[in-house]
C-alpha cells in the first residue's frame, strides 16, 4: 500500500501522540506530500513534525485549540495556505472525561455538566466545524479528497465511567454518514478504535479505582490477547484516505482484537 497517497496534502488533528502522530508518519510513508500537524500542544507536534520529515514529506506545525471556533478556523486556513490546498482531511482529536476531572465516579448520574460539554466540544462539535471550514477545500482538490474520523468502540456499546466519551463518539459515527451525503464526492469514513495503547487509553486505566483490573476487563473479550497499536489503528486510516478505497464512503470500520465479535470473554 506505499505510495497510494502519493502527493496528497493531509490535515491531522490530535497528531501530537497516539494514533494521531501515527497516522501523521504513516501518510508520509505513503507518499503524501505534505502533512499539517495539528495539536494543543506545541512540543509534541514538532516531534511529531520531524517523524514526518524523516519520511520525505512537509511537515507544518498549527497549534489549535478545538474548543475554539476560531482556532478551528484559523487551523484549516493556514493548512490550505501553506499547501496550496487541501486533499485529506483526518479528524483524530479525542478526549475522555478524566482530561477535565479527577473524580473517580464519573457515571450519568454523576458526571458535571462542565465535564460533559468540554468532552462534547472537542470529540464532536470540533469535528463538525473542522470539516466544515475544510468542506470548501476538499472540494476544490482534484487528488481524491476523503475525510476520516476517529470514532470509538464506545460509540457502539457502553462502557463504564464515561457517558461524554461513548455519546461524542456515537455522534461522529453519525456525522461521518450524513458528511458522505452531503459532501459527495468527498469521501468521508470513520474507524472504531478498541483498547489501543495510546495515553489517552492509559489516562482511562490510570482514573480507575483498580488499575489492573480495568486493563483486565477491557481486553478480556478481545480475541486478540494484547493491547492494540496507534500503528495498526494508523494502516486502517490511511487506506480510508487513500485511492484504494474509492468506492467506500460513509462506512464505519471496527478495529479491536475481536471484542465486539463476540459475548463472551476470555478465561
Amino acid at each position: 500500500m506505499l505510495g497510494s497517497l502519493n502527493g496528497k496534502t493531509a490535515l491531522v488533528t490530535g497528531a501530537g501522540q497516539g494514533i494521531g502522530r501515527a497516522i501523521a508518519v504513516r501518510l508520509a510513508q505513503e507518499g503524501a506530500s505534505a502533512v499539517a500537524v495539528a495539536d494543543r500542544n506545541k512540543e509534541t507536534a514538532a516531534e511529531t513534525a520531524d517523524l514526518v520529515r524523516a519520511e520525505g514529506a512537509r511537515a507544518e506545525v498549527i497549534v489549535c485549540d478545538l474548543r475554539v471556533r476560531d482556532s478551528i478556523q484559523e487551523m484549516v486556513a493556514r493548512t490550505a495556505e501553506c499547501f496550496d490546498g487541501l486533499d485529506v482531511l483526518v479528524n483524530n482529536a479525542g478526549v475522555i472525561e478524566t482530561a477535565f476531572t479527577a473524580d473517580r465516579d464519573r457515571g450519568v448520574d454523576a458526571l458535571s455538566e462542565e465535564v460533559w460539554d468540554a468532552v462534547y466540544e472537542v470529540n464532536l462539535k470540533a469535528v463538525w466545524l473542522t470539516t466544515k471550514f475544510a468542506a470548501p477545500h476538499l472540494r476544490r482538490s482534484r487528488r481524491g479528497p476523503a475525510i476520516v474520523n476517529t470514532a470509538s468502540v464506545s460509540g457502539l456499546t457502553g462502557f463504564p465511567n464515561a457517558p461524554a466519551y461513548g455519546v461524542s463518539k456515537a455522534g461522529v459515527i453519525h456525522l461521518t454518514k450524513v458528511t458522505a451525503v452531503d459532501l459527495a464526492p468527498v469521501r468521508c469514513n470513520c474507524f472504531c478504535p478498541g483498547v489501543i495503547d495510546t495515553p489517552l487509553a492509559q489516562d482511562y486505566f490510570a482514573a480507575a479505582h483498580d488499575r489492573a483490573a480495568m486493563e483486565r476487563e477491557l481486553t478480556a473479550p478481545q480475541l486478540v490477547e494484547r493491547l492494540g497499536r496507534p500503528e495498526e489503528a494508523a494502516k486502517l486510516a490511511c487506506f480510508l484516505a487513500s485511492d484504494d478505497a474509492a468506492f467506500i464512503t460513509g462506512a464505519s470500520y471496527v478495529i479491536d482484537g475481536g471484542a465486539l465479535a463476540w459475548l463472551g470473554v476470555r478465561d
